[in-house]
C-alpha cells in the first residue's frame, strides 16, 4: 500500500537524484523549464482503433477541432498518432499514416500549436517535419539515427520512449525485474548519447507506461509496475535529460469512472518529478496539478 512511510523510504534511500538538475529548452518561443513548472501534452488519435474514444478523431477537420481545444484547456503540446498501439489494431504503413498525418499537422502547426507525432518511421518522421512538427514521439528502437539526423536538421525535440522492441507494436513480454530502473537507465544513456551524437538538443524521456506487453495484461502486475516507476522516475534525472510520462487508464479498477484513472497517475507522476504529462485528459490532469502547488510544506 502506498502511504507516507513508503514514500520516506524511497525518498531516503535516493535522497541524491532528488534534485538533480535536467534541461531546459525552448521549442517555437514555449520554454520548457522544470524548475518552473510542468507541461501538459494533449493526445489526439487519427486510429478508430484507439482505446480512448474522447481521443479519437476520424477526420482531419475534427483533429482540427480536437487540437485547438485542447490547447485552450492548457495542453502546451499536441501528440498526434495514426497507428493505434493495441494488439489488436489495425496497422497502418509510412504512407498510409502520412497520409493521415500531414492535413492536420500543417494545419496546427499555422495556428501556433507546437506539434509532436508520436512515429517510428524516418519516412514519416521527414515529412511531418517538414510539415511543422516540433517533436517526434520516438516509439520505436530501428532506423533511429536517421530520425535523430533529421530531428537535428529541424531543430526538433525527441521524446525518447522505453521499448522492449523494435517498437511499440511489436513486443512481447515485458522484463520487469524487481527494481526497473536500472533497466531504464541503461536503456536511455545509450539513446541520450546517440540523439545528442546525431545533434538533437532537445530531448525528454519516457519510460514507457502506456504500452501493450503480453505479461502486463494481469491488472495488478500492471498497475504495481506503473505506480513503482512514477514514483522511481525522479531517479532518472540524472540521466539530465526532463521526463515525459504517458498517463494511463487502469479500467480494471476504475471501471465507469475510468476517465479519473489519469488524474490520479498525474500525482504519482508528479511526486516522481515528471516534467511533461502525456494526457487524454488536459482539464482534469491541469487542475490537479494546479492543486498540488497549493500544498507548503
Amino acid at each position: 500500500m502506498l502511504s507516507l512511510e513508503s514514500l520516506a523510504v524511497l525518498t531516503n534511500q535516493f535522497s541524491d537524484e532528488l534534485e538533480h538538475p535536467v534541461a531546459s529548452f525552448e521549442i517555437q518561443g514555449n520554454r520548457f523549464d522544470s524548475l518552473k513548472s510542468p507541461s501538459l501534452m494533449g493526445v489526439i488519435n487519427l486510429s478508430r482503433d484507439s482505446w480512448y474514444r474522447e481521443s479519437v478523431s476520424l477526420s482531419a477537420e475534427a483533429a482540427v477541432r480536437r487540437g485547438k481545444q485542447l490547447r485552450a484547456q492548457g495542453a502546451v503540446i499536441l501528440d498526434i498518432g495514426a497507428e493505434s498501439s493495441l494488439a489488436h489494431a489495425e496497422r497502418v504503413d509510412a504512407k498510409g499514416q502520412t497520409s493521415l498525418l500531414l492535413p492536420v499537422v500543417k494545419e496546427l502547426s499555422q495556428s501556433g500549436s507546437i506539434v509532436s507525432v508520436e512515429t517510428y518511421h524516418p519516412e514519416v518522421t521527414k515529412s511531418v517535419l517538414e510539415a511543422g512538427a516540433k517533436v517526434i514521439n520516438l516509439t520505436g528502437t530501428v532506423d533511429t539515427e536517421s530520425i535523430f539526423k533529421l530531428a537535428a536538421a529541424f531543430e526538433a525535440g525527441v521524446i525518447l520512449c522505453y521499448v522492449q522492441g523494435e517498437n511499440v507494436r511489436e513486443v512481447g513480454d515485458f522484463s520487469l525485474g524487481i527494481d526497473p530502473i536500472p533497466l531504464m537507465e541503461s536503456y536511455f544513456s545509450k539513446k541520450v548519447e546517440e540523439a545528442q551524437r546525431a545533434g538533437v538538443s532537445r530531448i525528454w524521456i519516457d519510460p514507457g507506461l502506456g504500452f501493450y506487453y503480453r505479461n502486463l495484461q494481469d491488472s495488478q502486475v500492471r498497475i504495481q509496475h506503473q505506480m513503482t516507476v512514477f514514483l522511481n522516475s525522479f531517479r532518472l534525472r540524472r540521466l539530465g535529460c526532463p521526463i515525459c510520462h504517458a498517463l494511463p487508464h487502469a479500467f480494471e479498477t476504475f471501471e465507469e469512472e475510468v476517465r479519473s484513472a489519469e488524474p490520479f497517475f498525474a500525482v504519482l507522476a508528479a511526486l516522481g518529478k515528471t516534467d511533461l504529462y502525456r494526457t487524454h485528459e488536459v482539464p482534469k490532469v491541469r487542475a490537479v496539478l494546479e492543486t498540488l502547488k497549493l500544498w507548503k510544506s
